[in-house]
């Protein structure tokens, strides 16, 4: 029935799309005046005067200062309300989970890390989610209820058919099939889960290298090889939440593996993981190999490498070995997707920098027939976690700043 609530065209609706619009310019450009959010909606003086009313008396915008530095009295600025509304993120890994609040601005407000060491846990996964929540949400005064949404970001891919966690043997506790069940009972807001790559990609494209690119690879070298698929500016996961898997990916220069869900691994994981940097920096005379985690290790091995002299052959070595080792299962990525852009991220791929991306695109020049440019992530602080929030707020916003209910 001509307007109702939802329908195109009805003033109800114009008007919640001009909403959204200044609410959108709000939160990239920061405080504004109702002239220069006139301006840059198209909107009239006294339509944007309207919109700011409205919006000011749902809670949605603050009115803040007053523009300076010009002759005569300041114009009031406007500002979106921090506390419209609040998002948390959680990014899991086998050693801990990380958890943070986000207000609607996208500023973090809190942040609470629980340790998880050992192979079986000690506290069940449920108490574990909901522990380190908690403590985000105390870091941010806030209460659990508060929360508008949540985002999960864990290794491997919840199988949308059997609810259960795939590709991830290496994370204790989070294999069973009422896992998702105890959790929505445990949470009093919505949950997603979403692969941790993936949201790293999410962190690229809204805040770092992936910013305005449609089509692009994030190649991800940290606890575990990975990449993220980006087509036509959605995430690419599969069937089963695989896609991108590429641990698993047979490569040459690797012995083949077979039973790969039972290892855990496979050949491109074998040949350029993490884990055989330390083990290839020995074979290549490296002299010094850096004690403790892997990741760690391959990080501090990688950074060294990248600002190695002509004299320090063992460390050049090591960065153009890791450079043909990534760029060969890459090419395999690039021939089939053909994307726009390759994002090298995580960081056994980050620590490298701009010595490592030359390397490896001089090498996927040699080994594949497009041309994608490379860059290295920007997104360097918790690129998971804070993807995880961006999807969380991504939601929370089209949520809560439709004015058109």
């Amino acid at each position: 029935m001509a307007g109702t609530a939802g329908t195109p065209g009805t003033p109800r609706v114009l008007r919640a799309m001009n909403d959204r619009a200044a609410l959108d310019l709000l939160l990239e450009h920061g405080p504004l005046s109702r002239t220069r959010i006139g301006k840059l909606t198209g909107l009239s003086k006294p339509t944007a005067s309207q919109l700011l009313a409205r919006l000011e008396a749902a809670g949605l915008v603050l009115a803040g200062g007053t523009t300076e530095g010009r002759p005569g009295p300041g114009a009031q600025l406007y500002e979106v309300n921090p506390a419209a509304a609040y998002a948390a993120g959680i990014d899991v890994t086998p050693d801990r989970v990380l958890a943070a609040v986000a207000d609607v601005t996208g500023r973090t407000v809190g942040r609470h890390e629980l340790p998880t060491p050992g192979r079986r846990p000690a506290v069940p996964v449920v108490q574990q989610v909901t522990d380190a929540l908690d403590g985000a949400v105390k870091a941010a005064g806030l209460a659990r209820g508060d929360v508008h949404r949540l985002v999960v970001g864990t290794p491997g891919a919840f199988d949308p058919g059997t609810g259960r966690l795939r590709y991830a043997s290496h994370l204790p506790g989070w294999h069973s099939p009422a896992l998702l069940d105890e959790l929505a009972a445990a949470l009093p807001m919505p949950v997603e889960y979403e692969n941790d790559v993936n949201l790293a990609a999410v962190a690229e494209q809204r805040l770092g290298a992936a910013r305005g690119h449609e089509d692009f690879v994030l190649l991800w070298n940290q606890e575990g090889l990975g990449a993220a698929l980006v087509l036509g500016g959605r995430l690419h996961r599969g069937w089963t939440g695989g896609a991108g898997e590429v641990g698993f990916l047979p490569v040459p220069g690797a012995p083949l593996v077979r039973k790969v869900s039972r290892t855990g691994s496979g050949g491109f994981q074998e040949l350029a993981g993490s884990q055989a940097l330390p083990r290839l920096a020995r074979e290549l005379g490296v002299a010094e190999v850096p004690p403790g985690p892997y990741t760690e290790a391959a990080a501090a091995l990688v950074a060294r490498a990248a600002r190695a002299g002509s004299d320090d052959e063992p460390h050049r070595r090591l960065l153009q070995t890791y450079a043909t080792r990534l760029a060969t299962g890459l090419a395999s990525l690039v021939s089939v997707l053909d994307p726009e852009l390759v994002v090298l991220s995580g960081t056994s791929l980050t620590a490298g920098g701009e010595a490592l991306r030359d390397l490896v695109r001089d090498e996927l020049e040699e080994l594949a027939a497009s041309r994608p440019r490379l860059a290295v992530g920007d997104v360097r602080e918790h690129p998971v976690l804070r993807g995880a929030l961006e999807s969380a707020l991504a939601t929370t916003r089209d949520e809560v700043f439709d004015t058109s209910r």
